[in-house]
């Protein structure tokens, strides 16, 4: 690990102790994909209580750690508030990237590891951010790009949310990484085993770089800078032997 993954390595053990002597739950910032693999790849000795992680939604790629004493005796709930961000006017209203709602928030002088997942959808968008952050986003952001906008807060956001996502449904000869990947995305195999090698696919937050890792029902699949997958499991199996797979690829 380089300086910095150290450094976000004590932090994170940091809140850990902090949790199991004061027992109290302590949260981490948003954490990123590399983040989230030094969380899953910390040995287990370093940790004085359990950790969960969460985003907002139950598909969500940047996630904050929740450190969990034993003896936890009150509910808690994640410092995370959901914004919607529209446009004042849609006539008017330019057709707008993940990276300018981004680029907006940021602008407003607010940190990367504060945000969260930013949705879009039908030329609006659903920002996570830290709670502390919620007030200040929806009274100061009032232009993406060159787009009038309204922020304001989502108290009813449902944590069972899923993002717009297509089907894919095919047949692979087993269910390896590689060979899932390479029915979701249009790329050769020896490209994807690159990208692999290269670590930048992720399994539910940890880095695999292994071709062959077997994967299972339910996992979610980050390849940085294409996308993310859910592998939805096995339809039925071909006399050949080969597998019918369905995965659902997020838009």
């Amino acid at each position: 690990m380089n300086k910095e993954e150290i450094l976000l390595q004590k932090r994170l053990t940091e809140l850990s102790r902090v949790a199991y002597h004061r027992g109290i739950v302590t949260f981490s910032d948003f954490l990123n994909l590399n983040e989230l693999n030094i969380l899953h790849t910390t040995p287990k000795d370093q940790w004085m209580t359990r950790y969960e992680t969460f985003g907002g939604y139950g598909f969500s790629e940047r996630q904050m750690a929740a450190f969990l004493p034993d003896a936890l005796y009150y509910e808690y709930q994640y410092p995370i508030q959901a914004i919607q961000i529209t446009p004042s006017s849609r006539k008017f209203a330019e057709e707008l990237s993940h990276r300018d709602y981004l680029g907006a928030v940021m602008n407003l002088g607010i940190e990367r590891s504060k945000i969260g997942d930013i949705l879009t959808r039908d030329g609006s968008a659903i920002l996570f951010v830290n709670e502390d952050l919620a007030s200040y986003i929806t009274e100061q952001l009032t232009r993406v790009k060159h787009t009038v906008v309204n922020a304001a807060p989502v108290f009813d956001f449902r944590e069972d949310y899923q993002p717009d996502y297509e089907t894919i449904k095919g047949s692979v000869a087993s269910i390896r990484l590689d060979t899932v990947l390479s029915l979701a995305f249009p790329l050769s195999r020896s490209k994807l085993t690159s990208y692999i090698e290269a670590g930048r696919v992720f399994v539910n937050g940890k880095l695999i770089s292994s071709n062959g890792y077997r994967l299972k029902e339910g996992d979610i699949i980050s390849v940085r800078k294409m996308g993310r997958i859910l592998y939805d499991g096995i339809l039925s199996e071909t006399k050949k032997g080969r597998y019918m797979i369905t995965v659902r690829k997020f838009r």
